[in-house]
């Protein structure tokens, strides 16, 4: 035989061989198609695929101070968290004598403001005066600008009681609180 008759003719129809081979490309790609959309079924039902690795990444295991401080940022919450720190600190910012007789209710953010209530009269001017260095301090523990006020409560007093015994329109001890 010569060379000739062993090249394929460019005009001629694939042969079987051919047709086999061509059936069997197409059939492979079709296979790894749906390989692949079922691998990736499965793949977002465990979490959309992403697998751990050697490096680190957001899903690894992770101290609870670390989350909880990841969590604080994420949310927003680092001003509330700081007052309550503050809150929880009340003793050493102020002192132990100030700490005994006046206690941090809750602070407004919208309105910056630190709401303190005190057990007497005498205290809770005190504090009033001791005002403008407490908030001064507590913006270099907080950040600048985040107590704009304190308001300073004074104690409740005792309840006023309506009775028969009572005569309308009289005070009685209540003028003396507050």
């Amino acid at each position: 035989m010569s060379d000739g008759a062993r090249m394929p003719k460019k005009n001629a129809e694939p042969s079987g061989v051919d047709l086999a081979r061509v059936a069997l490309r197409a059939a492979k790609e079709q296979a790894r198609a749906r390989g692949d959309a079922v691998r990736q079924k499965k793949q977002a039902r465990r979490g959309g695929g992403l697998r751990s690795g050697a490096r680190a990444d957001g899903r690894d295991p992770m101290a609870l101070g670390s989350a909880i401080n990841r969590l604080i940022t994420e949310r927003g919450w680092e001003t509330p968290a700081a007052v309550g720190g503050v809150m929880g600190r009340w003793p050493q910012i102020v002192g132990e004598d100030l700490a005994k007789h006046c206690v941090p209710q809750r602070y407004d953010e919208d309105e910056r403001v630190l709401v303190v209530a005190c057990d007497s009269t005498a205290w809770a001017t005190q504090l009033r005066l001791l005002a403008p260095a407490l908030v001064a301090r507590l913006n270099e523990d907080l950040g600048h600008g985040t107590v704009r006020l304190i308001k300073v409560l004074g104690p409740g007093g005792p309840a006023r009681r309506y009775g028969p015994l009572r005569a309308p329109g009289s005070t009685g001890p209540g003028d003396t609180y507050g």
